[in-house]
């Protein structure tokens, strides 16, 4: 999956998300008539769960698009030609349908549902608590820069993603090539609507933050004409070919880009006609309400703010004391002669290890993906011999070079096959270096394994494909990402057990076994693994502190740089020195991401955690019959909730505690 001056507490946490800068702000004019009473939905439980699930992919079609919808539901192939209606009667109309699903399902009592239907009783009105938050408090519609960005593009790349395969290299059916035309066309009318609803928002004095008017608007802006005007029609003529229908085709996908591309500039002409991309003030905070409201309840974490900026530093200050505490190993082992002892000693030799681990670079590109693929099968061997998964003799898994259209945003990720449908695979990318010296350093042997491992398996790759294989059992509102898939209008709950499971496998992976200290890794290799879950550490004390006013956006930059890359003071120091300049432009990206995300960054070490604790209180009832292979394919087949939503009847199944 793809960076500011000190925010005033009091500013902050009166405000709902983003710049609201009080809650009469968020409120209706004191002289609007009240809302007629709401008549509540019939049918039961499922299928109330049935109908809003269909409402929304049939309102989110990118979503859509994203799950596979039209797989779901023969209504759902229509919206994959279409883009979000963000009329504001059609937002109206999503919210009357959102506050009358809720007091619809109000009207059933958990205790008379299922185990597993509790569950999604409570997954469900957390996602309906956010949508109407989102829409009937915070309008975020009015300032969602990045998100009027990023769907049209999304929209066709995974539309393209998800075709089937055929000889010779194609894709797709004349009709699927149709459907990205009606897409691409409908692209000039969708941005005039984001134009109006931007400029009710400034209006109302909902601005987004000038680094996304910058970052995802106006450059994203010219991204997405280049991608219109001039990639997809290439991709097009490869992917179609010679077929009868490709010369007509083509002229129509070529046609439907240039009025896209066209609309795309002009729409970052107005922003840049509209907004302030120079102003001093900072708009990206959350504030210590809103971000506290997330945590309880979305992710459903009960700690405040405070508790866990503080568990924040705690998880910092654990994993870098293991970094020091391995990279010592290491280096007495590699004869490195370095000297630790301070802080800043210590700091510099960890940095010293890396940069010796980095010498052991592949020669090229084919060298660097042949590591992957070896890293992956030996990770498939190593959960077989310790039986921690019951893994089909079939599997594989593969490292694909990342479609060029793709490689300017991602080096390594996953993406997911459409678990609503048969077609598509999921993948592994792996962007190549086109063999830079630079860039295949930072590939060297040691930081291979981690990667293979949270991106394939038993991380994303294994997750999904599991998850997908079993996706009868899995209710269908647990595939849901309320608000989008991923930019500054998403939920994030799901992040909870996809990154969290990730994460968790890596630390997995690293338990020790009879003759092996760090599982299966070596010590370079743990060392990779570490600075991974050191990361996950520092984005808890960042996204934090920059959400509720505890760190200015420069702040949370120099914390990055300290507290991961191990270079204090490197912001200061970018005017003459390359190194520090590198590391603080991957810092402020970084940070900048964060800024958008209010709580994303924090999902991986909680669901981590959350699927730690959930497998200790397991086994504690379980006693010596627990078996790793049988929770971790329960767990899977949960889907992508949070480990608190499903945790008292995943337990109830786990047999009695164990004996004293």
């Amino acid at each position: 999956m793809n960076r500011r001056s000190f925010v005033h507490r009091a500013t902050a946490t009166a405000a709902g998300f983003g710049i609201l800068r009080t809650v009469e702000a968020c409120a209706p004019p004191q002289s609007a008539s009240p809302p007629p009473p709401l008549v509540p939905f019939p049918g039961t439980f499922t299928e109330l769960r049935d109908r809003y699930f269909l409402y929304s992919l049939e309102r989110n079609p990118v979503t859509s698009t994203y799950l596979g919808g039209d797989g779901y539901s023969p209504t759902l192939a229509a919206a994959n030609s279409r883009l979000r209606d963000y009329r504001p009667e059609s937002i109206a109309a999503e919210l009357v349908f959102y506050r009358t699903m809720k007091a619809s399902i109000g009207l059933t009592a958990p205790a008379t549902l299922t185990p597993r239907d509790r569950a999604d009783h409570e997954l469900m009105n957390a996602q309906l608590d956010f949508l109407i938050r989102q829409i009937g408090v915070h309008r975020y519609h009015q300032r969602s820069l990045d998100t009027y960005v990023s769907e049209p593009f999304r929209g066709v790349d995974w539309q393209i993603q998800q075709m089937s395969e055929l000889p010779g290299g194609l894709l797709g059916s004349e009709a699927d090539w149709q459907q990205v035309v009606a897409r691409t066309l409908a692209t000039p009318a969708y941005l005039d609507v984001a134009k109006a609803n931007l400029l009710a928002g400034k209006k109302a004095g909902l601005i987004p933050d000038r680094r996304m008017v910058q970052r995802d608007g106006i450059a994203g802006s010219a991204s997405n004409a280049e991608y219109f005007r001039a990639t997809l029609p290439r991709a097009a003529q490869r992917f179609i070919g010679a077929r009868p229908f490709g010369p007509p085709m083509q002229a129509q996908i070529l046609g439907a880009g240039i009025a896209a591309a066209t609309a795309w500039e002009q729409f970052a002409a107005f922003l840049a006609a509209t907004f302030d991309v120079n102003e001093a003030v900072d708009r990206y905070a959350a504030g210590e309400l809103e971000y506290e409201w997330r945590v309880r309840n979305v992710l459903r974490d009960p700690r405040t703010a405070l508790q866990l900026f503080e568990y924040g530093a705690e998880q910092v200050a654990l994993y870098t004391g293991k970094m020091v505490e391995v990279a010592r190993e290491f280096s007495r082992e590699a004869k490195l002669n370095l000297r630790f002892g301070t802080p800043a000693e210590n700091y510099a030799a960890v940095r010293r290890v890396m940069e010796f681990l980095s010498k052991d670079a592949p020669k090229d590109d084919d060298q660097l993906f042949k590591w992957y693929r070896d890293a992956g099968t030996r990770a498939v061997a190593y959960g077989r011999e310790h039986k921690l998964f019951d893994i089909p003799a079939t599997y594989r898994l593969d490292v694909v070079p990342t479609p060029p259209v793709l490689r300017s945003t991602i080096d390594a990720a996953y993406y997911p096959a459409p678990p609503l449908k048969k077609s598509g695979v999921g993948r592994f990318y792996l962007t190549p270096t086109g063999n830079d010296a630079a860039a295949l350093r930072l590939n060297n042997f040691s930081s291979v394994a981690d990667t293979a491992v949270h991106e394939g398996f038993p991380g994303h790759d294994w997750h999904f494909k599991y998850m997908t294989e079993h996706g009868a059992e899995i209710s269908n509102i647990r595939w849901l990402t309320p608000g989008a898939v991923e930019d500054s209008a998403s939920m994030w709950s799901d992040s909870m057990a996809i990154e969290g499971w990730a994460l968790y496998t890596e630390e997995l992976m690293s338990e020790p076994v009879p003759n092996h200290k760090y599982g299966f890794y070596s010590a370079g290799e743990y060392l990779y693994e570490l600075q991974g879950q050191l990361l996950r550490a520092v984005r808890i004390r960042v996204d934090v502190g920059i959400h509720t006013g505890r760190m200015s956006f420069d702040q949370a930059v120099d914390y990055f740089t300290e507290h991961v890359s191990f270079l204090p003071g490197a912001r200061l120091r970018v005017a003459s020195d390359a190194e520090a300049r590198a590391v603080t432009d991957g810092a402020t990206r970084a940070i900048y991401r964060y800024s958008k995300w209010p709580t994303q960054a924090i999902t991986y070490n909680l669901g981590k955690v959350a699927i730690s604790e959930l497998r200790d209180a397991c086994r504690a009832r379980t006693g010596a019959a627990f078996s790793p292979r049988e929770f971790h394919e329960r767990f899977m087949r949960e889907g992508s909730i949070p480990a608190a939503y499903i945790r008292d009847q995943f337990l109830a199944a786990c047999g009695t505690a164990a004996p004293p």
